[in-house]
């Protein structure tokens, strides 16, 4: 398939989508599985005549793994995946490559490649990952987060009479961001069974839904090992139970749900792809003898697609997550961000959504001082949220320290407020969402907070006579002063604007205050004491500056810096 026949796709604005379920099948090509008499009718004729059928829809490689581990991270097929990962081998840390691939061979991934499940999380969506028969034999994996130990023999690659689970398929256990952080793992890498109660109510359905059925009702194994007859038939029987139960669900009937039905990979005969997909750097041909993983197929269902759209439009796994990317207003991954690669468009998506203005979600307002010596003597930070229009029935509240990851502080809270504790010389993003009476999240508010450092900022030098002493009300509590004239702080730094925190008094003289070259004279004189002052403030972009201070007259008190985002 041609890369501008994939370009030229239809695009049009994205439609209002916030709960995305996936459902992986296996190893079949679209030809089989939507032929006339196929052995799938349910979603073969049923299912696709409910929502849009995608008959260029392609893997991405072969064998198995590989295919999945493109579905949410936009990696590349390496050798040991393609070979579905035998061994649970750890791949070799280091920088990515282009388009943000990981260089080398390897199946667990280090944790500097990302994947979807990351960027809902730093964006304050939710994820989880339903296994069928995960922990069904606590002989071969536990019952959360279930995988191999690093470097050993994986011995799921077959299926019991027992257990169904395997690895290979599922691709979140394959990312060391994930499994290091076993709070993470254990609460969203989980069972099928968890997934009814979560579907109950919308407010307890992940905006991202994956589910992997065991190797009998994927469609992998026929016959299976516990005695069915497998293949497409036992896959047709596996929708007819879970589809219904999603389609019906409180999150997917009133929040604009979509369903995305399709396979791994098709015949290992087949090799085709669309969309200018590429090797990864150093790797062979994703399909082995050629580019892809075949032609496949796909399904979709939601409130925002017409019954019987069919889209001759080519599509593949990369496209999958480019799409869920864009509906969740997050960057694109790894080969999703190639140009041949377009999301979704009107071609899929062939009516409004019929979301209810009155489900809209509220937004909300935050309130953070932007210099935390504003508001106390040390880094203790008041930051406080409300929400705006419509009444909010909780909030999500989360950090950023620098350009670290979010961190989740407080979630589904009815708290108005709360004190951060802080450390000196940092910057902290703050950002609340409001969540509706409906289960929606609103959009984020942000603010954010400068901790001044101490006296003694890193990289500081002080020159002549200066000495530090307490000072009551002052950050810290201390103050470094000088009366000697021509005393001087010199500082150079890597980070971004610059306020300046210190003391006027009845004794306050004057200072030059040089930056960046631009110099300026500063009056500290006041009939009374005032500590916490912002004595010089300047803004500026992030990069190398140079800051001087001079006493030229009086006494010159300060207390410390807020330097925005300092990196060096």
């Amino acid at each position: 398939m041609s890369l501008a026949a994939c370009a030229g796709r239809a695009q049009a604005a994205l439609p209002s989508v916030h709960h995305v379920f996936v459902i992986v099948l296996e190893n079949e090509a679209a030809s089989t599985t939507f032929a006339p008499g196929s052995p799938a009718p349910y979603l073969a004729q049923t299912l696709r005549s409910q929502g849009a059928y995608l008959p260029k829809y392609y893997g991405t490689g072969h064998e198995s793994n590989d295919n999945y581990i493109s579905m949410i991270s936009g990696q590349a097929p390496n050798p040991d995946n393609q070979s579905d990962c035998q061994t649970f081998t750890d791949f070799p840390a280091g920088a990515l490559g282009p388009n943000g691939q990981a260089l080398g061979d390897g199946c667990v991934y280090p944790s500097n490649v990302q994947t979807i499940a990351g960027q809902l999380d730093q964006a304050g969506l939710t994820w989880r990952d339903y296994n069928e028969d995960m922990g069904a034999d606590p002989k071969r994996e536990s019952s959360v987060c279930g995988h191999p130990g690093i470097n050993m023999v994986d011995g799921t690659q077959k299926a019991t009479a027992t257990d169904e689970y395997a690895t290979r398929h599922n691709p979140f256990v394959y990312f060391h961001s994930i499994i290091d952080d076993t709070t993470l793992c254990d609460t969203h890498v989980v069972g099928l069974d968890a997934l009814p109660k979560d579907l109950a109510s919308a407010a307890n359905t992940p905006n991202y839904v994956f589910i992997t059925p065991g190797l009998c009702n994927d469609g992998h194994d026929a016959p299976c090992a516990n005695g069915q007859p497998g293949g497409l038939a036992q896959a047709d029987t596996f929708l007819r139970k879970w589809v219904p139960m999603i389609t019906n669900s409180p999150a997917f009937k009133e929040q604009n749900g979509l369903l995305i039905i399709t396979f791994d990979e098709s015949e290992t005969n087949d090799a085709s792809s669309c969309c200018g997909e590429i090797p990864g750097p150093g790797s062979p041909a994703p399909g082995i003898f050629g580019l892809g993983g075949g032609d496949v197929g796909a399904v979709l269902l939601s409130p925002c697609i017409a019954p019987g759209t069919v889209s001759q439009t080519p599509y593949n796994h990369y496209t999958m997550l480019r799409s869920v990317e864009d509906l969740f207003g997050v960057p694109h991954l790894g080969y999703a961000g190639l140009s041949g690669e377009q999301s979704f468009g009107s071609d899929v998506f062939t009516r409004s959504c019929p979301l209810a203005a009155a489900n809209a979600p509220p937004s909300a307002r935050i309130k953070a001082p932007s210099i935390a010596s504003n508001a106390a003597t040390k880094p203790r930070i008041p930051v406080s949220w409300s929400s705006v229009g419509s009444a909010a029935s909780g909030y999500t509240v989360q950090v950023q320290q620098g350009a670290g990851a979010w961190r989740t502080l407080l979630a589904a809270t009815t708290h108005r407020s709360l004190t951060f504790a802080g450390q000196s010389g940092r910057t902290y993003h703050f950002r609340v969402r409001a969540i509706g009476a409906s289960g929606l999240a609103g959009p984020f508010a942000t603010a954010t907070t400068v901790t001044p450092t101490g006296v003694h900022p890193k990289g500081a030098h002080y020159s002549k006579g200066w000495h530090v002493s307490k000072v009551k009300g002052a950050w810290q509590g201390h103050a470094i002063t000088s009366s000697t004239p021509n005393a001087k702080l010199a500082l150079r730094y890597v980070g971004g604007a610059l306020e300046l925190i210190g003391d006027r008094g009845p004794n306050g003289g004057r200072a030059r205050i040089t930056f960046d070259g631009h110099s300026t004279t500063i009056n500290l004189h006041t009939a009374h004491a005032k500590t916490r002052q912002v004595l010089y403030r300047r803004a500026a972009r992030a990069g190398t500056h140079r800051l001087t201070v001079k006493v030229l007259s009086g006494v010159v008190a300060l207390e410390g810096l807020a330097i925005s985002s300092r990196t060096g």
